[in-house]
């Protein structure tokens, strides 16, 4: 098994938290608007030849709210930010849900931070079609299960949320909520901008899509390959907003291909 490790680094004028694994190259991964949710099978398959650096959202629990941080392209420039201060430009990033919306603004503000991209079912761009989930006025408990196509069949599923809460699972979601609400409440989850803001760049990206999502419809991968243009896409039948944990040998495999391009 990877060594996991977890620290507290001083960068762009803040505190924060960054769980650390594996060996080789930079692998950027940016955990989706429930947090980081423990180091998973698909964590452990990218790290045999990766080095996983994995920022734990300000506002999320373990790093602290940063007030001037309020959307999500004063985060991605935030993240930038720390990006260059560590000298890991140009480097590869896999973006999950929201974090592929944080991916996607740090990609339109500086096209030369990503060498690769990897946005795994993101928001950040309104689809034409159908609607990115409004899960706000959901329970917790509800808002995770509309994540997977089949909890049951989903072992990490019930890993990462099964069974009881604890109080402290309990406080970290809500944490995670209240703060994406603060980022992404208006306009919902969205930026109107950033599909503009991405035309003319060529970065090459990756949409890595489950087609039984019930959060982030077909639209919104629509709308992300029109404005990257050679944007790949690879659709995993099947699973739901969550392909890593429930098709996790599926998802790795379309990954490392891509970044191994």
């Amino acid at each position: 098994m990877t060594t996991v490790s977890e620290e507290t680094i001083q960068a762009a004028g803040a505190e924060l938290v960054i769980v650390k694994g594996g060996s080789g190259r930079p692998l950027l991964i940016f955990h989706d608007e429930m947090g980081y949710t423990g180091w998973m099978t698909w964590n452990e398959e990218l790290a045999l030849d990766r080095t996983l650096l994995i920022p734990l959202q300000p506002g999320f629990g373990k790093t602290p709210r940063l007030n001037w941080v309020r959307t999500y392209r004063d985060l991605a420039g935030y993240y930038s930010q720390v990006v260059r201060e560590l000298k890991l430009e140009p480097l590869e990033a896999v973006g999950f849900s929201a974090g592929g919306f944080i991916a996607a603004e740090m990609l339109a503000a500086d096209p030369k931070i990503f060498r690769r991209l990897v946005l795994v079912a993101p928001m950040g761009i309104k689809p034409a079609q159908g609607e990115i989930l409004d899960f706000f006025p959901l329970s917790v408990r509800a808002h995770l299960r509309a994540t997977v196509a089949d909890p049951e069949g989903t072992p990490e599923f019930g890993k990462i949320y099964g069974g009881e809460m604890t109080p402290a699972q309990f406080e970290a979601f809500e944490d995670a909520r209240a703060e994406t609400s603060r980022l992404g409440w208006e306009p919902y989850m969205h930026n109107p901008s950033l599909p503009h803001l991405l035309r003319g760049i060529g970065t090459p990206t990756l949409l890595v899509w489950g087609s039984k999502d019930q959060v982030v419809p077909r639209g919104c991968i629509e709308a992300y390959q029109k404005a990257l243009g050679a944007a790949q896409v690879v659709e995993i039948p099947g699973a739901g907003h969550r392909p890593e944990i429930e098709r996790p040998l599926e998802f790795v495999k379309a990954v490392s291909k891509f970044l191994a391009g």
